[in-house]
């Protein structure tokens, strides 16, 4: 999320309200979808009242934010292009990358929640309960607040006619501490973090006393792999820019305006797609399938439990 200084990136209005409004359009559905699954992790109990679904609302609290952010800002720069203070355009700067920070810090996250279940379950119980994923939760919005700081403490991002309020290509520092921050600390972290689950998974294979936990350790691992998945579905949003960056051609900027919604929208999707307990929900919610309630025990609720 950076733009140019270059005045030929100044690009004729008619061509903003197209590529806003399906930019729009989209995250109108990511917005849709985000509260779908909200609603039904709340109200299908306890088939999804687990930690896992937890950072699921989370995260998909977070893409709501990202695309109600985008909204405003789409609506400064088309309807509102009278307002040209630069402590406004600072602060709207300042949502829009902690929106993203909070979209991506998110699926961190939940590969450290996986780590706690596959590799310090063991030694350390208390890191899988309710309350532990709470203070995570808590951690990573602190996180949100504080890595776009530099957008306020700098004057580096400045009202531009045409343009929205991004950090300039031309303030280097500025644009590769965004970069590090907000994209590549998050996914190198959830890398290792696989890397950390599969060299366990092969670890548990080699030793006979541990093979009775390679289910749980295959379904961390599937589950890691989903956010993976999720994550570069997400992260693809932000091609466009980078060409952008390197040819900078107009059309590849107007393409980034949509793409940034397009694929949170597209990750909405395949994380119902993904989830083995919550595709079946949603289908039968669908397609009004069977609603027959299943029989709860003891031995349901041991099933259950806070995977």
């Amino acid at each position: 999320m950076n733009s140019s200084t270059n005045t030929s990136t100044i690009i004729n209005y008619s061509d903003y309200y197209i590529v806003c409004s399906l930019s729009a359009a989209f995250g109108l559905l990511s917005i849709s979808v985000s509260t779908l699954i909200i609603a039904i992790v709340q109200c299908t109990k306890p088939r999804l009242h687990t930690v896992r679904h937890l950072l699921m609302s989370n995260t998909c609290i977070s893409s709501t934010i990202y695309c109600i952010v985008q909204f405003i800002n789409y609506i400064f720069l088309i309807f509102l292009p009278w307002i040209i203070s630069d402590v406004a355009c600072r602060w709207r700067g300042y949502f829009a990358y902690a929106s993203v920070t909070a979209a991506t810090y998110s699926y961190l996250v939940q590969a450290v929640s996986r780590l706690f279940f596959s590799v310090y379950s063991g030694r350390y119980p208390w890191l899988t309960t309710f309350n532990a994923h709470y203070v995570l939760i808590l951690t990573h919005w602190l996180i949100v607040l504080i890595i776009p700081l530099p957008a306020l403490i700098t004057t580096d991002i400045y009202f531009r006619p045409g343009l929205l309020c991004w950090v300039p290509f031309k303030h280097t520092l500025h644009m590769a501490y965004t970069v590090v921050a907000c994209y590549v600390t998050p996914i190198v972290s959830i890398f290792i973090i696989y890397v950390v689950i599969y060299r366990k998974i092969r670890k548990a294979k080699k030793v006979p006393t541990m093979i009775l936990t390679g289910t749980h350790d295959k379904r961390d691992l599937e589950v890691l792999r989903n956010i993976v998945i999720l994550l570069c579905v997400y992260i693809a949003g932000g091609i466009p820019t980078v060409l952008f960056m390197i040819t900078e051609i107009d059309v590849f900027y107007l393409a980034s305006i949509v793409t940034f919604t397009l694929t949170v929208a597209i990750e909405k999707i395949c994380t119902i797609l993904l989830d083995r307990d919550l595709r079946p929900v949603v289908k039968d919610l669908i397609f009004k399938t069977n609603h027959i309630m299943p029989y709860e025990n003891t031995c349901t609720r041991m099933k259950i439990g806070n995977v």
